[in-house]
């Protein structure tokens, strides 16, 4: 065993295998910009290893490959008008481009929690193995926010409105939840994560995508659909509309016990960040590519850094933890075409671009 690098970020090459493992147990491995600059560099070494057959990234730790990015640095460099966010997302961004595009087998374990920035990471791996411990969301609208790392591309090519659902309300998928909703592959029992691991180091040489497949199916469920599945129609009945003044609507008219549960939902949210994530994600599923609507998020996601929504949602859930943000404006009627228009405004010089 080589060891490559240690610290927040571990990058060794284990048999045949190159492992790249989020090492902050403690904030259940939020990632921060230097973790994203050493996941590009282990990615280029294993790229050129011709000893690399697959590479596999996981979390240290019991409670999940990634909770996010690090939304306190963020918060705190919006709050003095800094440029974190525009160089964190920007790097980020092409990462996740990158893990899309990437010629070897790359296999996610996406165990326990993962949320935001550990989507990114992982929900555009070749092969995504869930548990049965997943619990994955992108809850990012309660932070005025919206699902970005791709993710509106990600929900937007979820079954029928499945993925306006979980994009909005920022609800929890379990393991065959996120098969169902296209965000993962198979379904392997948390227990069995050890012996697969193994099996992946002892990959032959150049490997195939399909070989790989192979593999994992070999010790996977056959799980594919979770309990959001039976309520597919329900879920598209409410959520087909482009204005969340209609979606809002819809629930209100429903009166079931499951509608009422998410207009509370949705009534926690940021009104703003869920008309620019219901935009976001029509808008995604007109996409060709990944990086189509990577590029949108990033315009997206400098206006949201300027936003006193991001600021206050992040003080609320994170800072304060009082989970009593006062939203602006404070109601869904109350948003403007003139408030959204600058998160779709081209930006210039500043736009994100791919190798």
């Amino acid at each position: 065993m080589t060891v490559v690098e240690e610290g927040d970020l571990i990058a060794r090459v284990e048999g045949s295998a190159g492992v790249i493992r989020l090492n902050r147990p403690k904030a259940i491995n939020a990632v921060t910009l230097e973790m994203f600059r050493d996941i590009d560099k282990a990615l280029d070494r294993f790229e050129a290893d011709p000893a690399v057959s697959v590479v596999l990234l996981e979390g240290a730790g019991e409670r999940g490959l990634c909770a996010g990015g690090d939304i306190r640095a963020l918060w705190e460099s919006s709050k003095v008008d800094g440029d974190l966010g525009k160089i964190l997302w920007r790097e980020e961004y092409i990462l996740n481009a990158r893990i899309k595009k990437f010629p070897k087998p790359y296999v996610a374990f996406m165990d326990g929690i993962v949320m935001g920035g550990g989507v990114g990471l992982s929900a555009h791996a070749s092969h995504r193995v869930v548990t049965d411990r997943t619990k994955l969301a992108m809850p990012e609208v309660g932070l005025g926010f919206f699902p970005d790392v791709g993710g509106t591309y990600l929900l937007s090519h979820a079954p029928g409105e499945i993925g306006t659902f979980f994009g909005l309300t920022g609800q929890t998928m379990n393991g065959p939840d996120a098969i169902y909703a296209k965000f993962a592959d198979a379904v392997v029992s948390a227990a069995k994560l050890p012996e697969l691991r193994e099996a992946l180091t002892k990959v032959p040489p150049c490997a195939t995508a399909a070989e790989a497949s192979k593999l994992i199916s070999s010790f996977a469920t056959g799980e594919t659909a979770g309990p959001v599945a039976a309520r597919q129609a329900t879920i598209d009945a409410l959520f087909a509309f482009d204005r969340m003044e209609d979606i809002v609507a819809a629930l209100a008219r429903d009166g079931s016990e499951f509608a009422q549960a998410t207009l509370k939902t949705l009534g926690e949210k940021s009104p703003r960040g869920m008309v620019v994530t219901l935009k976001l994600l029509r808008l995604a599923r007109q996409s060709r590519s990944l990086e189509e609507s990577l590029v949108r998020e990033y315009r997206a996601a400098l206006e949201v850094f300027r936003s006193d929504d991001f600021r206050e949602g992040v003080r609320a859930a994170v800072i304060d933890k009082d989970r009593n943000p006062k939203w602006s404006p404070p109601r869904i009627g109350e948003v403007t075409p003139d408030m959204v228009a600058p998160y779709f405004a081209e930006i210039g010089a500043d736009e994100l671009k791919f190798n």
